[in-house]
């Protein structure tokens, strides 16, 4: 694939104009759609090849969110592409003042590995709302999804407009080497600097989710086996492989046993079979992750869980308790089915501590007590999150997702996306037939005081 020829062909289509024509972008989100639709199955065969994903699983957590969008774009997006008026003032009379959505141009999108589809297709998807063309360069460690989607988009959408360019690291490379109107990547804080650096010497505008490590704080007052199902459920779908899954909780040491047992009660009636992959399970995406999760596993004081098969990559949910921010474990983001419990009976310490560490993409909170509730959400800096769940607020449309400082720059899904791959463009429209002439020479006191009467 010659990189170069590839985005010169999308620059000149984009300068055709064609992509700013809202039915245009109407027709192709509907297209993706049908394609999608259409071929379900390949998409699920693809995935469970990659990670042994349910059909089930792979539903709720990647193709109903890109159906969800495409949408709400759908709906939306000739409201959203309307010119906005907007107030002129006095030091303008007599003119008008509106705003021009339009779209960036060439937008590369590179996606993750553990929600292949959702967070490949639905920046892709987003930019193609926003009036963009799209060059999608899935993870290649998922192999069989990467080759899934680059057929069906390659094989249904001209290259000039929106294609997939599969491969590694060299591959990444190339395309980091060109000019973008906008870079969108999905993945680790390390790539994610790299990528900030490659789009720097362009002057190319990025967004980029990244990660870290998510705290859950259970105070005491929390309904124990509500929070253990919702901390269940979002910490070990999709094999603990979740950016916004509680990374680690912190937990108030008057409750710490009962939380523990409420945690393993409801692994027990969540996963049946503990010791290998289920309907309700996954595996650890390669090897070489495997092994980094079972290092942390045997570090660590293992409440519950700790199986593993390395022949099957697979980990089963697992609890670490009498763990404290100097352990190995809490020096990275987890990224699998692993979750150290740690308990304090300090807030304010526990507060000051996880305020020592870069801004994570995601916190919640599991409480009654609305002050404590206020204090921490006004107190600590994150992405984004929930009050009494975890991970739900994704599925929000109407939520900007993104993070903060380490965590990410920017935000999509919703009308937040089409923002991210908007350029708003400002005009002040002035008639003929009226000039005063207060700005203009020779000055004198009463022109400012004119000027000053008008500005404050």
């Amino acid at each position: 694939m010659d990189i170069k020829k590839l985005l010169n062909q999308q620059r000149a289509f984009f300068n055709t104009d064609q992509t700013k024509n809202v039915e245009f972008r109407l027709r192709q989100l509907k297209r993706v759609k049908t394609i999608l639709k259409e071929n379900e199955h390949l998409l699920y065969e693809a995935i469970y090849k990659d990670f042994k994903k349910s059909q089930f699983e792979t539903y709720t957590t990647e193709l109903s969110l890109l159906y969800h969008e495409i949408n709400q774009f759908i709906k939306n997006i000739k409201k959203w592409s309307k010119r906005k008026k907007v107030a002129t003032g006095m030091a303008n009379f007599p003119a008008k003042s509106y705003i021009i959505p339009e779209p960036l141009g060439v937008t590369l999108v590179i996606g993750a590995w553990n929600y292949p589809y959702q967070l490949s297709l639905l920046p892709a998807i987003t930019s193609i709302a926003a009036g963009n063309t799209v060059i999608l360069k899935p993870s290649e460690l998922p192999v069989n999804t990467s080759k899934v989607m680059a057929k069906l988009i390659n094989d249904n959408f001209p290259e000039n407009y929106f294609h997939v360019v599969e491969g590694g690291v060299e591959e990444t490379n190339l395309l980091l080497e060109n000019r973008f109107d906008k870079i969108f990547f999905t993945g680790s804080i390390p790539v994610g600097k790299i990528i900030y650096k490659a789009a720097a010497k362009h002057l190319t505008p990025v967004t980029l989710e990244l990660g870290g490590k998510s705290p859950t704080f259970v105070l005491a007052d929390a309904d124990l086996k509500i929070t253990a199902k919702r901390i269940v459920w979002s910490k070990f779908i999709n094999a603990g492989q979740t950016c916004i899954s509680p990374d680690y909780v912190l937990v108030d040491k008057h409750i710490e046993q009962p939380f523990l047992e409420a945690l393993k009660m409801e692994i027990e009636a969540s996963f049946e079979n503990k010791q290998a992959i289920g309907e309700n399970y996954l595996q650890i995406i390669n090897t070489k992750n495997h092994e980094r999760l079972s290092k942390l596993i045997e570090s660590g004081q293992v409440y519950f869980g700790g199986n593993i098969n390395q022949e099957e990559r697979f980990i089963s949910p697992t609890i670490l308790h009498n763990v404290s921010f100097a352990d190995e474990v809490m020096k990275d983001e987890i990224f699998g089915p692993i979750l150290p419990v740690i308990s304090f009976d300090n807030l304010e310490n526990t507060i000051k501590e996880v305020k020592a560490r870069p801004k994570p993409l995601s916190c919640y909170v599991y409480s009654k007590n609305k002050k404590a509730i206020q204090h921490l959400l006004k107190t600590l800096s994150f992405g984004g999150g929930a009050v009494n769940d975890s991970v739900m607020h994704l599925t929000n449309s109407k939520l900007p997702f993104g993070g903060v400082g380490y965590s990410g720059i920017g935000s999509y899904h919703g009308k937040a996306g089409f923002d991210s791959f908007t350029h708003y463009k400002s005009i002040l429209d002035k008639p003929f037939w009226f000039e005063p002439n207060i700005k203009y020479p020779p000055y004198s006191n009463w022109k400012k005081a004119i000027i000053k009467w008008m500005i404050e």
